[in-house]
């Protein structure tokens, strides 16, 4: 028996754990504000450059949209059968092992979900230090200042508990989708089509800037759609909420299913409103995409339209990364002995409120880090996408050892078309791992290959292993639901 749970049955007492108490449309909020980041006003331009034709573009797109809806009904299976707050470290738990999952927690907690946090309130900070400069500090402090100022206040207003962080994603995600419906409005009645005079000589100006035009990029099928799947990544975080979904065993599926169609009819008109402004090649050649757009339709306000519309996004995708990432080392709490305090539930607000600190306190030493080594920080955060996409196989594999080690589990949604569903996800998945260690092979980082920054990740949470092993004379947190 665990020696946790051992704890648990010896003292008779039941501490705080998940309840339902998320909505759909609360789910649906953040999952969509998860996946919809920054990526959307820059990705496009990539996946122009590698596009053969206009229909290629589109349809790379759509192909991104139904690999995500396979990936998502996969974890509907997964969520619906094994709710739990540790969503993906729980399935890996399951299916390979305590050690195994730790070595995700680990490398999501420590790196993955601290980093991206970090890095999106640069982002935010960048975009809105255009539109009002910070008032303090040195110049060029103003991106690091408000980063670090967003994650203290989102940590707080998550740490007030899931019924004020998923109130708050609700109207961050109102508000971003409500802006790129404003891009596509705003390219549709108030900007001259691509194949128009002053659209062609607006095409010819973006195409004389700094980024080359798109014929000196051969087309790739391969390349473009690692940035149209990184664009839809992140709707897997739902499976972090599966245990506090209200009626779960539906609206789980439901929240999956309708964030990744909603995700998929944004991402396809947003690309439409590109093409119709500024053409295929148009959108290959511009630095910035919807900026370029949104200057053809309203002129100089457009840009600070799109500034603030890329902060809202990044403030829509910290907020919740934070809710999804500290459930992670909640469940991590709730597992190891040693790590007893991540595993504190608030049952009253209905947070993991020991875990968001530490999070929010890892998320701060990181913007410490960018403001100190800059662009090196976010190479060392974007070169463990290898040890992400290694995790993401295993938990699409999970699914066929899991379904072969426990069939009677009772499964209230089973993927249709099995086995050929999981299988597409999984080589998805698998191709992705291959591109990523591809890129991250060509890097370097102060003289190293980029790969030993995934290598050390991992290989300090094997080094950790041995003294988590060894539980504390006593414990006081239990396995999570």
């Amino acid at each position: 028996m665990d020696p946790v749970e051992a704890a648990r049955i010896a003292t008779g007492i039941e501490p705080p754990r998940p309840r339902p108490s998320i909505g759909l449309r609360a789910a649906v909020a953040l999952i969509v504000g998860a996946v919809i980041g920054a990526g959307i006003f820059k990705a496009p331009a990539i996946v122009a450059s590698f596009s053969p034709s206009v229909e290629a573009m589109f349809g790379l797109w759509l192909l991104g949209g139904l690999v995500s809806l396979v990936g998502a009904l996969c974890y509907a299976e997964l969520a619906t059968s094994y709710p739990n707050a540790g969503g993906d470290y729980h399935f890996l738990q399951r299916a390979y092992g305590r050690s195994v999952a730790f070595l995700f927690g680990w490398a999501r907690f420590s790196v993955i979900t601290t980093g991206s946090i970090a890095l999106l309130g640069f982002v935010f900070g960048d975009y809105l230090q255009q539109v009002l400069p910070f008032p303090l500090g040195p110049p060029g402090a103003g991106p690091p200042l408000y980063a670090a100022a967003i994650i203290v206040v989102l940590t707080l207003v998550n740490m007030r508990g899931i019924r004020a962080g998923a109130n708050t994603q609700s109207w961050l995600t109102l508000l971003e989708v409500g802006g790129l419906l404003l891009i596509v409005g705003a390219a549709a009645f108030l900007a001259e089509p691509a194949s128009g005079p002053a659209a062609s000589a607006a095409t010819a100006a973006v195409a004389a800037a700094d980024t080359p035009p798109a014929n000196t990029a051969p087309a790739s099928w391969g390349m473009a759609m690692v940035f149209v799947l990184l664009t839809y990544g992140g709707w897997n975080e739902a499976a972090y909420i599966s245990a506090e979904v209200r009626d779960g065993r539906r609206n789980m599926v439901k929240a999956l299913v309708l964030s990744v169609l909603l995700i998929t009819s944004l991402y396809l008109l947003v690309t439409w409103a590109c093409w119709h402004t500024l053409g295929l090649e148009g959108m290959a050649a511009s630095d910035a995409l919807a900026a370029d757009v949104m200057r053809r339709a309203l002129g100089q306000p457009g840009e600070v339209l799109i500034a603030l519309l890329v902060a809202v996004s990044a403030l829509t995708s910290i907020n919740a990364t934070m809710i999804v990432g500290a459930r992670t080392g909640y469940a991590m709490g709730c597992d190891w002995p040693r790590l007893r305090r991540l595993g504190r539930w608030d049952g009253e607000r209905g947070t993991p409120a020991v875990a968001m600190l530490v999070q929010g306190a890892a998320a701060l030493l990181l913007v410490g880090l960018g403001a100190a080594f800059g662009s090196g920080f976010k190479a060392m955060v974007e070169f463990t996408a290898p040890v992400f996409w290694l995790f993401f196989l295993l938990a699409g594999l999970s699914l066929f050892v899991l379904r072969r080690r426990e069939p009677e589990r009772p499964r209230p949604f089973k993927v249709p078309l099995f086995p050929l569903l999981p299988l597409l996800f999984c080589a998805s998945c698998a191709w992705m791992l291959w591109s990523s260690l591809s890129y991250v092979f060509s890097q370097t980082l102060g003289g190293l290959n980029a790969a030993w920054i995934g290598v050390a990740v991992l290989a300090l949470g094997v080094l950790l292993l041995p003294l988590l092993r060894h539980p504390p004379a006593s414990t006081g947190a239990t396995h999570p639901p």
